[in-house]
């Protein structure tokens, strides 16, 4: 019977069963069970990021520039395993010349053929040749079966044997458990692959651990040799334990694939209104769905870390939900009992689905709604050259907080008259910025400035705008709103502005942080919701739509309604990741990839906005609901397939193979397993412990 504890899982945790209930109470990151400790290869600095202590090598050897004898780097290598792993190292192997043989149980002799490379269908003929290196580029999964079924007598006694796994632990023990003690073991991971070393291995990390090297100098020689192919190529070079190396991969590895492959699960496509947060999600899907789920599936089993991480990403998904939830019910219990006017407002809105507690959309609803409408336009600037003071406007920002300082900085840059108002006292950045502060709502009104800027947040909106001295502005004013949400203000102004006022509903899609080197094609989404048609208001509008097209804004021109929909789907997706990130106090790591980078700059960006934004996304975009329900939906549902694959090992190793279980290949056939097979894993583990013990 298979030992489970060759697998190297966890001791047993609470099941996830017993998690959403409980207050959250989440395991700092670095509370695990060692500390790190890092051989350097050559010293040199990793991250700018990486605040912990760190060596590794980045020194990139020219072959052109080397000025020992060629000969002398050569190897001969035999890949075993060469799929599209293994053809995309005998690459790089040939083109420094090495020697390279091939096995795979697959005929891949074509392929070896193109690429200079002689291939064998029986390792015995492969083992008889006597490479120098055998390099394991097999599947996690099958990697024990493969290197038990390899004709080791043939091979020199000495022979060096290299894993490419991304888990290193388990590696580290079947290698030391089926090789003869008398050979030479490496476990190394090239923190890249085809996708994205696609450009070269430059600046790419390559983590190793000589675990196991003979004394005498050509096998330490032999050794060098090797690891000189990464690093000629400019990688990284990380020493580290593959204790080691599985803590940090739990984080940044495991992470980023659970991330890739829950968006993946949603199905997100590119809108016309992406920020940067959303195209760098897009990328980590690209990047990530290219790999099979088996992949994903050896490192949740064969990294004894990863069952802690996913149960921290439980927790912090469904704190994130209560915090929302928790909100939204103070909201509602204070209209349903403040009054009696109350009350009838907030059942009207029920009963209409305004509310984001409503049921939630379909999910194939995004076609039936804005099927043939989502049409977007490009409005063109207006001749640059032309700076006469008749293109100046008089603009009025309300709200003058960080966002209103910066978009006050470009009007003023353009020669426009900037005022500005604001509850709190922004006087002296008003000075700085050459702008006109004013601290009473009625002396700025009396001014008359042509457009309002609205730039409140999203829950003070609908109190600043009733509390605004209309009466003192000119009749055909022009207000703006610059909200991440369109079908709230846009309704707001056509139910308190006087009808005699213009309307225009806007969502720069990028703040000081993204706009911070210039706002050239970035998105500027709007709807002229109500412009008068006579040709001094009409020309407003255009002045003021100017300033961003000036600024090389991509503009775009869509309904709010189509605005809120792609919103959900892009923005408030972004946001909800970066939070739930956040609360998992992730930390760059020595062996960080590029996915994980992405997932740092994700919190990053997001971090910095208050979470009254976060929940006016929610509140006040009807289609953020059903976006929340998919992603709770989608990351059961990848639960529902690890821990289904792991309900069929315990059944195995419990009841044998003679019963009608599932083969490991097939994917679970009952719907639901996340939760309770949660449960059912650590109690099976605690039997096996028992057993074993």
């Amino acid at each position: 019977m298979l030992s489970f504890s060759s697998l190297h899982l966890p001791p047993p945790k609470p099941s996830l069963l017993s998690l959403s209930p409980v207050p959250l109470c989440l395991p700092p990151s670095k509370s695990l069970i060692f500390t790190p400790r890092i051989k350097p290869m050559t010293p040199t600095t990793v991250s700018p990021r990486l605040q912990s202590s760190c060596s590794s090598s980045a020194t990139k050897a020219n072959p052109k520039n080397q000025t020992q004898n060629p000969s002398s780097y050569d190897l001969k290598i035999a890949i075993i395993g060469f799929g599209n792993y293994g053809q995309f190292l005998a690459k790089t192997l040939i083109s420094q010349g090495h020697t390279v043989l091939a096995h795979s149980r697959s005929d891949h002799s074509l392929a070896a053929k193109s690429l200079g490379v002689s291939f064998f269908l029986d390792p015995h003929d492969l083992c008889e040749r006597h490479p120098d290196v055998i390099l394991l580029c097999t599947s996690i999964i099958s990697t024990e079966t493969v290197l038990k079924s390899l004709p080791l007598q043939r091979l020199k006694r000495n022979t060096l044997f290299v894993d490419v796994l991304s888990v290193k632990e388990f590696a580290k023990n079947v290698l030391l458990d089926v090789l003869p003690h008398d050979f030479d073991i490496i476990c190394s991971h090239p923190m890249f692959g085809p996708q994205s070393a696609k450009h070269g291995w430059d600046g790419l990390y390559f983590v190793y651990e000589n675990v196991r090297i003979g004394n005498e100098e050509n096998r330490v020689n032999r050794c060098k040799k090797f690891l000189e192919i990464f690093e000629r190529e400019g990688c990284k070079m990380v020493e580290m334990s593959c204790q080691e190396h599985d803590k940090y991969a739990a984080e940044s590895q495991f992470l980023t694939h659970t991330v890739g492959r829950v968006l993946e699960m949603l199905k997100l496509e590119s809108t016309p209104i992406n920020t940067k947060g959303y195209e760098s999600l897009l990328d980590l899907v690209e990047n990530t769905s290219g790999d099979s789920f088996d992949l994903y599936y050896g490192l949740f089993m064969y990294n004894r870390n990863v069952l802690e991480m996913l149960e921290r990403l439980d927790l912090a998904f469904e704190d994130l939900r209560k915090q929302l939830f928790g909100r939204l019910h103070e909201v509602v219990r204070k209209q349903l009992f403040g009054n009696a006017e109350s009350r009838k407002v907030v059942q009207e809105n029920y009963s209409k689905g305004h509310l984001n507690g409503a049921a939630a959309l379909s999910s194939s609803s995004k076609s039936v709604r804005f099927q043939g409408s989502a049409q977007t336009y490009k409005y063109e600037a207006e001749n640059s050259s032309c700076s006469d003071d008749s293109s100046k406007l008089k603009i009025a920002i309300v709200g003058f907080g960080n966002f209103g300082q910066f978009l006050a900085k470009t009007f003023v840059q353009q020669g426009h008259s900037v005022l500005a108002y604001s509850r709190a006292n922004y006087s002296d950045a008003a000075q700085r910025l050459g702008v006109s502060y004013f601290s009473n709502a009625d002396d700025l009104c009396e001014e008359h400035p042509e457009v309002i800027v609205l730039c409140t947040s999203i829950l003070s909106t609908e109190k600043v705008l009733k509390s605004l001295p209309f009466q003192r502005l000119k009749r055909s004013t022009l207000f703006v709103d610059v909200l991440s949400v369109k079908e709230f203000p846009r309704n707001l102004f056509l139910q308190h502005l006087p009808s005699h006022f213009d309307i225009l509903c806007t969502h720069p899609m990028f703040g000081p942080e993204s706009g911070k080197n210039g706002w050239n094609r970035l998105a500027f989404v709007f709807e002229k919701v109500r412009i008068g048609s006579e040709g001094s208001r009409v020309s407003r509008c255009d002045k003021f739509l100017d300033i961003f097209a000036r600024e090389r804004c991509r503009m775009v021109e869509m309904s709010c309604a189509e605005h809120d929909w792609y919103a959900a789907g892009s923005q408030f997706i972004t946001h909800t990741m970066g939070r739930v990130l956040e609360k998992l106090g992730m930390e760059s790591t020595p062996v960080n990839t590029k996915g994980y980078e992405t997932l740092l700059n994700l919190v990053e960006n997001t971090a910095g906005d208050s979470f009254d934004l976060y929940y006016g996304l929610f509140m006040y975009n009807v289609n953020a609901m059903e976006q929340l329900e998919r992603l709770d939906l989608a990351f059961e549902s990848l639960k529902d397939q690890l821990f289904g694959r792991l309900h069929g090992v315990l059944r195995k190793q419990l009841f044998g193979s003679s019963d009608n279980s599932q083969d490991l290949s097939e994917e679970p056939s009952d719907a639901k397993f996340s939760q309770n097979s949660a449960a059912l894993v650590s109690s099976c583990l605690e039997t096996l412990n028992a057993e074993n013990n």
